[in-house]
């Protein structure tokens, strides 16, 4: 089984006791521990995974580091765990800090079970950097995360491959997320560089209140309009059909799905993919309602996603089972349904917002 593969049936457990899981050493024991023997670290053995870690650094005395992660009789990772769901943004790392300056130890780690945060020494030689190179969650990853997380497994841990992309890696995502920040509420710097390239007329608070709002419309209808082109782009190559079909609205009583038992379910395959797709639009909506409530519905033609298991409530539907085309349906408060070519499974996140905003519309019971 590769990492791909235990990392999302680990995620598909621990989904199942999140909500059981209450104590920062309930977390390591189902959280933590499973997470590094998935990477291929046996965390039975002594000489590769040291619980309660202790080195004394200068006058402080005793203290511990939750893990320590030794290579070849030498460490390699220190672990600090925090109670599952606390806010690593806001983590006390006092110990991290210290025990880095002096072991051996290129790289830190700091989880709450569901984020891992990885640390080294970018900025400073021993000296642990302040933000994190790499950031993995384990119900919200992509392709591109696992690559990385790859690295840090038993067998293809290696120091110098991990550090020949660390700072690039570091970098680029501290790039990305204060992109998605700008996104979403550009500041006065953004909106004053892009008026100042459209607008003649003198920069005032004025002219900035009415440009903002134009400024995040504008990123969104540019990411919109390049995910189009892509999709374009490709559809001309393959001979593919329109981007995005028109949309329908489903009628009251249809019923998308054919239920385990009823006639014609035999017919029906469940393949990766849909298994995969769904806990992609899981993972993507867990934050506004139950995970408990979603529910997957296989058919012939397409595989449903329903809140609360009732055809009244349908939060997105796979259309993966032609061989050459792929598509995702999203739906509107009033159920209009809206179906859009996907290239890969990746491409559901672009559509996180809306599934979203459908789950909210349905996490009060509505």
């Amino acid at each position: 089984m590769d990492i791909a593969d235990k990392i999302k049936t680990l995620a598909s457990r621990l989904e199942k006791q999140r909500e059981n899981v209450v104590t920062e050493e309930a977390c390591k024991n189902a959280f933590v521990m499973p997470f590094l023997n998935a990477l291929g670290y046996d965390v039975f053995d002594p000489s590769i995974v040291v619980p309660e870690f202790t080195a004394d650094v200068g006058i402080k005395k005793g203290e511990k580091v939750d893990y320590a992660i030794k290579m070849n009789g030498k460490i390699s990772i220190l672990v600090e765990c925090k109670g599952c769901g606390a806010s690593l943004a806001s983590a006390h790392m006092s110990q991290l800090y210290r025990y880095f300056s002096v072991t051996e130890s290129r790289f830190a780690l700091l989880t709450n079970g569901i984020e891992y945060w990885f640390y080294t020494d970018l900025d400073a030689p021993n000296k642990m950097d302040q933000r994190p190179f790499f950031r993995f969650n384990i119900f919200d990853y992509r392709p591109s995360d696992l690559v990385e997380l790859q690295k840090f497994t038993f067998d293809a841990f290696n120091v110098d491959i991990i550090l020949s992309t660390a700072n690039n890696l570091k970098y680029s995502n501290a790039i990305k997320a204060e992109l998605l920040k700008e996104f979403d509420e550009p500041s006065d710097d953004i909106v004053r560089l892009l008026v100042g390239r459209v607008f003649d007329g003198r920069y005032t608070q004025k002219v900035r209140e009415d440009f903002a709002p134009l400024v995040v419309s504008a990123f969104r209808d540019a990411i919109r309009d390049m995910v189009s082109q892509r999709l374009t782009s490709a559809l001309e190559v393959t001979g593919g059909g329109n981007v995005v079909a028109a949309a329908t609205t489903l009628p009251p009583a249809e019923s998308p799905a054919v239920p385990a038992g009823a006639d014609g379910a035999d017919e029906i395959v469940t393949t990766e993919e849909e298994i995969e797709g769904f806990h992609i639009v899981k993972a993507i909506v867990r934050s506004h309602i139950k995970s408990s409530r979603i529910v997957m519905r296989d058919a012939k033609s397409y595989c449903a996603i329903l809140i609360d298991d009732n055809n009244r409530r349908p939060l997105a539907r796979l259309h993966f089972n032609s061989k050459s085309v792929k598509y995702l349906s999203v739906f509107d408060a009033e159920r209009t349904e809206e179906r859009i070519k996907i290239d890969v499974l990746d491409d559901i996140y672009l559509y996180a917002d809306r599934l979203r905003a459908t789950a909210s519309v349905y996490a009060d019971g509505q």
